[in-house]
């Protein structure tokens, strides 16, 4: 076991040999190489020419991939392969790779393969004068008493440079001035400066000096430094306070208010501090002086403190002190002489008796509101008193068989809707010097009576309203106001029913006496009733009452409630189907037939449009979609059928569009048989025709007899009005296959149309209106001063 045991232990160490024998073959390991370089040169500079150190071969440096592995972290330097030279890489300072003064050495580690080889480089990286010497702070304050002796020191900061050896901090400067000096003590590599104070100073001439301490290196040019020096002279106790005068003489009006300020004293100390707080006080024993006068110990304001009276003292003398707060204290002396002046110090006295607070405003002028005494304490000139009122109130003061006793009455007549109020201010003012005033305010209230009728903003109002209205709903809201107050402006409505004439609405309304919201009890038919009219009173509940009321113009307007109806073809049961026989041999453009239709409504609403909806060969018919004429296409061939079946669809133009159809069937006959059945046919024709033109007539004379009502109560409606806004219904009739019409009205200054098809009118459509709304340009010169109002509903 032991045999086994030492053979393996030989094999291990054999091959151990072994494989240390292989790596010392591969790995190379050559002397250090040592170079320096200047810190802040440029990138790219050349440190030394490793391959040329080495005895490389400079063509074999790409392939063996000559190269750094290790060094710096910032990658300061590299190798050109090219050359093999070491270069510069990134600009270098000093400072940041090194720390403190010594040496600044970076060690680079490099790789040659094939064979593998290591070579170790060190680069000194050489210090300049590149960093200006810099304090921790950009000022340093000192504070010294003023009796500080001569020679005392004080430290001062050091400056830094990171720059080292010859480079770094060599000596400190100090400003010129005669009371400081600087001196410098040298600590290891440190030099500590410090501020000697050489001859005294005194902080009554200087409180302050700021000098400046420089810096200097030993570079070559040296660089340097500053610091702000400011020193603060501290005070001491050496000076005595000073009053503005040695003695003050003031006068003062009897009867000064409490806390009125008679005179301030100054006093100053030269010192600073707690040395130059003063503080005053009296040094005057006698006590009248303390119950009349109170002075303030920090500002010296002397002020009146108790009632000063001339019939009780004529003069004041006052022996004021002022002391500092210094250790000791120091103290001064003035004196005050305080001259008393006799004034008129009594005001008059305002007395109101029988005050009648409100006031009906139809009272009439002279009505005695109340009486008002005033009396005056003074005697002689000083009690002679004058009273005024304020300005531009309808009252006045009359005055009495007594002095000094007047009478307030009414001036003129009242008006509470004008001023419900009146502050009433009497002011009384004795003769004396300076005249003294007393006033006192009376509130008036004017009572309101029922002297303003209810009024309507509008009048008349023009209501333009939707056709089809639901029955009860509210159709428009009229509105009055009264300019009295309470019950005198509670407003009931009413409509006042008319003689049930033509155009007059107000058995069809109904109005809420308490909101004015007018409530129509049936709906309106356009194609019935065109305009209306209707009249609302309105009450107040004063005793007695009073009333007043607007008229309300009624506009309908047309909605889309009608479906066209067919005029021709109509079979004798009344559908609306026709035959017509036309003969083979036609041309393409032949009539064949003219479907005729009709709508009650007006405008879009009424404007129809033809269309075929079914027809057994599209080829041979069209239909004219604006006058509803059928024509042949084309020629007729024998291929063709015998028989053809048109639906005709009729629809308006309305937003919810109706419509009616009719079929019109189309024999195809011989040329012989067309004649034949020609006589009887033109013979039931011609009897169609005429039925047709009979209802023509009859619809066309109707719509004639509304224009001619329309005009004149329009024109009538126009020349009630005293400006030149109107609303205008004129109906016109044009028949090319369909019964058009148009209204025209107006609203404000423009004048608006609503037309059928096929109308020419010289104008536009308005923007964002209903499509069949045109604006017709109106010359006539709109007159201002009256507003017209509407609701449409």
């Amino acid at each position: 076991m032991e045999a086994g045991g030492q053979r393996r232990r030989w094999e291990y160490c054999w091959i151990a040999l072994c494989i240390s024998f292989l790596l010392g073959i591969g790995h190379q390991v050559s002397a250090q190489i040592r170079y320096s370089v200047p810190e802040e040169v440029k990138e790219g500079s050349a440190v030394g020419n490793i391959a040329k150190d080495l005895g490389l071969e400079v063509s074999s440096l790409v392939d063996r991939q000559f190269r750094i592995v290790s060094g710096s972290k910032e990658e300061l330097f590299q190798i050109n392969q090219e050359n093999g030279v070491l270069y510069v890489h990134k600009k270098i300072d000093r400072e940041s790779v090194c720390a403190g003064s010594g040496v600044c050495m970076v060690n680079l580690k490099t790789v040659i393969e094939n064979p593998l080889e290591m070579h170790y480089v060190e680069v000194e990286i050489s210090d300049i004068n590149d960093h200006s010497p810099s304090f921790p702070e950009k000022e340093q304050r000192l504070r010294i008493y003023e009796n500080t002796l001569p020679g005392a020191d004080y430290q001062l900061q050091a400056a830094k440079d990171p720059d080292s050896g010859k480079n770094s901090i060599r000596s400190y400067k100090l400003s010129p001035n005669d009371h400081f000096e600087i001196r410098v003590r040298e600590s290891d590599e440190d030099k500590m400066p410090f501020l000697v104070l050489k001859k005294a100073v005194d902080r009554e001439i200087t409180t302050t000096y700021k000098l400046i301490l420089t810096a200097v290196d030993g570079g070559n040019p040296p660089r340097s430094g500053t610091l702000n020096i400011t020193i603060i002279v501290l005070d001491i106790n050496d000076n005595r306070p000073v009053f503005s005068r040695e003695s003050y003489s003031v006068t003062l009006s009897e009867n000064s208010v409490i806390g009125t300020m008679v005179v301030r004293v100054n006093a100053t100390d030269m010192d600073e501090g707690t040395n130059s707080d003063i503080e005053y006080s009296f040094s005057t024993l006698n006590s009248k002086v303390h119950e009349v006068f109170e002075l303030d110990q920090v500002t010296g304001e002397i002020r009146v403190k108790g009632e000063v009276d001339f019939e009780d003292t004529e003069v004041y003398k006052l022996d004021i002190q002022a002391s500092d707060k210094g250790h000791p204290p120091m103290s001064g002396k003035s004196r005050i002489v305080i001259k008393i002046i006799d004034v008129n110090d009594n005001r008059p006295e305002i007395e109101i008796t029988s005050l009648s607070k409100n006031i009906p405003e139809d009272s009439k002028p002279g009505t005695v509101i109340s009486l008002v005494s005033v009396t005056d304490k003074d005697a002689g000139i000083n009690g002679k008193v004058i009273c005024q009122l304020s300005k531009n109130i309808p009252f006045e003061l009359k005055p009495s068989f007594k002095d000094n006793m007047y009478s307030l009455v009414t001036k003129d007549r009242l008006d509470r809707e004008m001023n419900s109020r009146y502050d009433i201010t009497i002011t009384a003012s004795d003769l004396g010097q300076p005249s003294l005033t007393a006033s006192t305010t009376l509130s008036v209230q004017i009572s309101d009576v029922n002297d303003n009728a209810p009024e309507f903003l509008l009048n008349p109002l023009d209501l333009y309203l939707m056709e089809n209205n639901a029955a009860g709903s509210s159709i428009i809201s009229v509105s009055a106001s009264d300019r009295d107050t309470a019950e005198n402006a509670v407003i009931s409505y009413h409509i006042i029913r008319g003689d049930g004439t033509k155009g007059d609405l107000s058995s069809f309304l109904n109005a809420n006496s308490e909101t004015g919201a007018i409530h129509a009890l049936k709906s309106f038919d356009f194609e019935t009733m065109k305009t209306g009219q209707f009249h609302v009173l309105a009450t107040d509940s004063g005793t007695p009452s009073l009333s007043s009321n607007v008229t309300v113009n009624v506009f309908i307007l047309d909605q889309n409630d009608n479906v066209p109806v067919i005029l021709y073809p109509v079979s004798a049961n009344g559908s609306a189907e026709g035959v017509e026989e036309i003969p083979r041999n036609v041309n393409a453009g032949h009539l064949v037939t003219k479907v005729r239709a009709y709508d009650a409504d007006i405008g879009y609403n009424g404007w129809l449009l033809f269309s075929l909806q079914e027809v057994s060969d599209h080829s041979l018919f069209g239909l004219d979609r604006y006058t509803g004429q059928i024509r042949t296409l084309r020629s007729f061939t024998e291929t063709d059928e015998a028989q053809h079946k048109l639906l005709i669809l009729v629809k308006d133009n309305g937003n919810v569009s109706l419509s009616a159809t009719a079929t019109v069937i189309v024999k195809v006959v011989e040329p012989k048989e067309a004649f034949a059945a020609s006589d009887v046919k033109n013979t039931v024709k011609h009897e169609e025709e005429n039925n047709v033109t009979f209802f023509l007539i009859i619809t066309l004379g109707s719509v004639s007899v509304l224009f001619v009502i329309s005009i004149i109560v329009l024109i009538v409606m126009q020349c009630s009005k005293s400006t030149d806004y109107s609303s205008k219904y004129l109906q016109d009739t044009n028949y090319d296959g369909t019964l058009c019409h148009s209204i025209q009205y107006r609203s404000g200054d423009k004048r608006y149309m609503l037309v059928g098809p096929r109308m020419s009118i010289g104008s536009t459509i308005v923007p964002g209106s209903n499509g069949n709304t045109l604006v017709i340009p109106d010359r006539r010169r709109r007159d201002s001063g009256e507003v017209r109002g509407c609701e449409l509903y």
